[in-house]
């Protein structure tokens, strides 16, 4: 894979992503998972590691976990070994996490994405399954710490890299696709502000050719614009301080998003530090083939699938395919404004365009899209039959998008021609009058004319301008292009 170097350094880069499952009990224990509880009011015995008390699987998790692997294209492991994880922190109540180390649940796969309009491939080491900790809590405690250990035995995927990226914007964007995946198995909610979905980045720098330089991981990025900012920062240090004669150390750093800088916080371990060993109160995890297999049948259509089916049925080209199928609910909108105007390749413009234009500048989704499909495919319908220029649709839509949702009564067809009439957008179909106005203006612009017969091509662009001022921009642009063209020879 070739890579931009940055100062003469290739950068190497890896994600470790922990996926909150969508249970509604804990990994081991019946406790609830719901999130926003008073602080210790979902942390049972069993979370805690209290005397007597003994974890038991949760056979949801695993079918999670399962469907992920399937997804990746990844081997599910038939037997895997729950481990413990030895380490102490304060809001670690067992002293000890359960996880999986030798052998995890979900082994290999790939996720594949875009960049700009390059396809990308990374590969995955691993998923598997853990627990999580709980959660230190420093503000509003006059300079102490509280601890909340509701978190604590929450089911956790997470899903590990391979060191196959070579840019922040490349781990930004696999990032995206890892959490558009997990979104559409079902498998979590994503919600980044409450932490189902966060992402740690080993990153590291090297001459080309060389070995891989020492990494450091920066911790619990919570964005993708703060995984970005983290990497690009980081990048940056390390060549400095190779510049300036030191050695990076290996290090677990804390990205502050005010500052925009890396910190570390601790020099990091090697898994020998954390003492794995099986742990003896859970026996190996036994997945029978039958279950795979019914998970399979089970599987939703896939985003590479769909986009696959998107390419042979509707003659999209791989990145538009690509950006149609980012989430179900964009899948369905665009396929179902492709069927009612049968025109999908406009569809996915306007979607990739003036659609995601607004939708991100008012931090929306697909669901809550003002316009909906059937309303996007009457504008594109009549831009197709030449009602309205692509500069008028615009309009239009921005009038669509400010009036919301019309009541269920409404035809979207009937609401796109009345604001076509009420706005006066109706293209110009009467020849005869088109072609008094190409005259006037070929008599009023000489000097245009002139300098168009002398084989300056921008001089014809200046006069079909003219065209559409004169129209009020009511010509069709084609037309007039046709007519003046015609006209001049």
């Amino acid at each position: 894979m070739s890579a931009t170097l940055i100062r003469g350094y290739e950068v190497v880069i890896g994600l470790e992503t922990h996926a909150q499952l969508s249970t509604d009990s804990k990994i081991f224990s019946g406790s609830s998972t719901r999130f926003g509880a008073e602080p210790n009011t979902q942390a049972s015995p069993v979370d805690l590691a209290l005397p007597g008390t003994l974890p038991v699987m949760n056979r949801g998790a695993v079918e999670r976990a399962i469907r992920f692997g399937l997804a990746v294209g990844a081997k599910v492991a038939t037997q895997s070994i729950f481990a413990r994880k030895n380490y102490f922190y304060p809001d670690l109540p067992k002293g000890y996490q359960i996880s999986q180390y030798e052998t995890p649940v979900v082994q290999g796969g790939s996720v594949t994405f875009f960049v700009g309009e390059r396809e990308h491939r990374v590969n995955l080491t691993r998923a598997h399954l853990e627990e999580d900790a709980g959660k230190s809590l420093h503000e509003d405690y006059a300079g102490q710490t509280g601890i909340d250990l509701n978190r604590a035995g929450t089911p956790l995927l997470e899903i590990v890299s391979e060191p196959d990226m070579r840019s922040s914007a490349e781990a930004a964007e696999y990032a995206r696709a890892l959490h558009a995946l997990v979104v559409w198995l079902g498998i979590c909610d994503g919600n980044m502000q409450e932490g189902s979905f966060r992402c740690d980045a080993n990153v590291s720098v090297r001459r080309p050719g060389a070995p891989f330089g020492t990494r450091r991981e920066i911790k619990n990025l919570n964005s993708f614009k703060f995984l970005q900012q983290a990497i690009d920062y980081e990048i940056q240090w390390q060549i400095d301080l190779i510049e300036d004669g030191g050695e990076v150390q290996q290090a677990t750093v804390l990205f502050n998003p005010d500052t925009g800088e890396t910190r570390a916080m601790r020099t990091k371990e090697e898994a020998h530090d954390y003492r794995y060993f099986p742990d003896p109160d859970l026996p190996p995890l036994v997945i029978a083939p039958t279950w795979i297999e019914a998970v399979r049948a089970e599987m939703p259509e896939l985003p590479r699938a769909m986009a696959e089916r998107f390419q042979r049925e509707h003659g999209l080209p791989a990145y538009d395919a690509a950006m149609m199928t980012q989430s179900k609910a964009m899948g369905r909108y665009f396929e179902a404004a492709a069927r009612a105007c049968g025109a999908p390749k406009p569809v996915a413009n306007w979607l990739m365009g003036e659609v995601s234009k607004r939708l991100n500048a008012e931090a929306r989704t697909i669901e809550d899209s003002p316009v909906d499909a059937a309303t996007l495919a009457a504008l594109i319908g009549r831009i197709a039959d030449g009602t309205v220029s692509n500069n008028a649709a615009r309009q239009v839509f921005d009038a669509l998008w400010a009036a919301g949702m019309p009541a269920a009564a409404a035809e979207p067809l009937a609401q796109v021609d009345a604001l076509i009439e009420a706005k006066g957008l109706r293209q110009m179909n009467d020849s005869g009058e088109l072609e008094r106005i190409v005259d006037e203006v070929l008599a009023a612009q000489a000097k245009s004319v002139e300098e168009y017969r002398a084989g300056k091509d921008k001089a014809f662009n200046a006069l079909v301008g003219q065209v559409m001022k004169a129209s009020k921009g009511k010509a069709n642009p084609a037309q007039a292009s046709e007519l003046l063209k015609k006209k001049l020879g």
